[in-house]
């Protein structure tokens, strides 16, 4: 008589075994909990004989324990939408920087909100977080894009497991799309275009404090946002350093774009002979007053007109267009071809990472890499009294 095939429990799920990288086998379960399906690794797979790992009816009820807790009623069944709107304002009360709050806000409201719909948390999975990130790669998102718009999710699904609106975060469980390296190629000004780019500056009201701005930003590497929130008590006379130690963006002061943004950068003699100038015809010159504020009424310069003018002087030089952040690369490049070592640089520029840093790598002088080509491509040389005549 045929043995009967046991139907298992609806919902129950099932297990299977694979291979991990390191050869051993382990358990893995796949289960449709409210019409999401949950794929996890449930754990080591017991070999016959031995007494590590689950064996099969262990790993069973594990995958059965794991299902009832994604069933877990959810406190309030809210859509991405809301939560989005609920975590700006956790963020806001939190004190969050307002460039971070307004990225959240725009991720929310542009894609993520848009996409998703009015789905309450608790039914979108692995599954769908995957199907947004191929919607938007196939939209022409950059990858840089798609990993900003996961992190945020990522932030709202993991506030609202806190909230009790959720019961798993789904970013965790997909693959992301692998992070592109620092662009190596970069723009930066040569010494005559930076000094033809100065020239160029208008003579009105506002043309010095910019002369001395662009000067500013190609021999210290300043951001922009670092330059515009620049105190004169930053400045260290005495020990010919700047310190960075705030910024402007967006309207209003924060704190450097990360911790090791807050530094300090060496003076050159050119550079402190020009602020002391520029300070001396200024009309805010307490500790706590701008370095670069409207001259008028000292408030931050706007960095709409600032762009505005940055690119009409380029044009009046008839130098070739670049971004107003390529005066940093303009610091990065000489600092690297001056010999700095790629650590010091990477202090210099306040760079979280050095990869980033490693973008002026090529610039960097070597004593010898040259000599190394010419040697090895370097022709024989054929003694005179051995050389043959050529027949004609």
């Amino acid at each position: 008589m045929a043995k009967r095939k046991t139907r298992r429990a609806p919902g129950s799920g099932h297990i299977f075994v694979r291979k991990t990288k390191a050869g051993d086998e382990a358990w893995y379960g796949k289960v449709y909990v409210d019409g999401r399906q949950l794929k996890r690794r449930i754990g080591p797979k017991r070999a016959p004989g031995g007494t590590l790992g689950l064996t099969r009816a262990e790993a069973e009820k594990a995958l059965r324990k794991l299902a009832d807790e994604a069933r877990a009623p959810v406190s309030e069944r809210i859509n991405v939408q809301l939560a989005g709107e609920r975590l700006v304002a956790d963020r806001e009360a939190l004190g969050r920087k307002a460039s971070t709050v307004e990225n959240i806000e725009s991720a929310v409201r542009v894609h993520l909100g848009p996409y998703f719909r009015g789905r309450s948390l608790d039914r979108i999975g692995a599954g769908d977080v995957e199907a947004f990130v191929t919607t938007k790669r196939r939209d022409g998102l950059s990858t840089k894009s798609v990993l900003n718009y996961l992190s945020v999710l990522h932030s709202l699904f993991e506030f609202s497991i806190r909230k009790g609106w959720a019961t798993e975060n789904p970013v965790k469980q997909i693959e992301k799309p692998e992070r592109p390296e620092p662009n190596g190629d970069i723009r930066f000004l040569d010494d005559a275009e930076l000094e033809a780019l100065i020239a160029a500056e208008k003579g009105d009201a506002l043309g010095p404090t910019l002369r001395v701005l662009y000067l500013t930003a190609a021999m210290s590497g300043l951001r922009q946002g670092e330059l515009l929130g620049l105190r004169w008590r930053d400045i260290d006379w005495t020990a010919a350093r700047v310190r960075v130690r705030r910024n402007w963006v967006r309207g209003e002061y924060g704190t450097p774009k990360s911790r090791r943004s807050s530094r300090s950068v060496p003076l050159a003699d050119r550079v402190a002979g020009e602020l002391d100038r520029h300070f001396q015809g200024s009309s805010f010159k307490a500790d706590d007053d701008l370095v670069f504020p409207h001259p008028v009424i000292g408030t931050p310069l706007d960095r709409s007109r600032l762009l505005k003018r940055f690119k009409a002087a380029l044009k009046r030089a008839q130098v070739r267009e670049v971004r107003f952040h390529d005066l940093r690369h303009t610091f990065g490049t000489r600092m690297a071809g001056a010999g700095v070592p790629m650590r010091t640089l990477q202090e210099w520029m306040g760079h979280r990472d050095i990869k980033t840093t490693l973008i002026y790598a090529d610039y960097a002088p070597s004593e010898h890499e040259a000599a190394w080509v010419e040697q090895a491509f370097a022709q024989p040389s054929v003694p005179q009294e051995e050389s043959e005549p050529i027949s004609r």
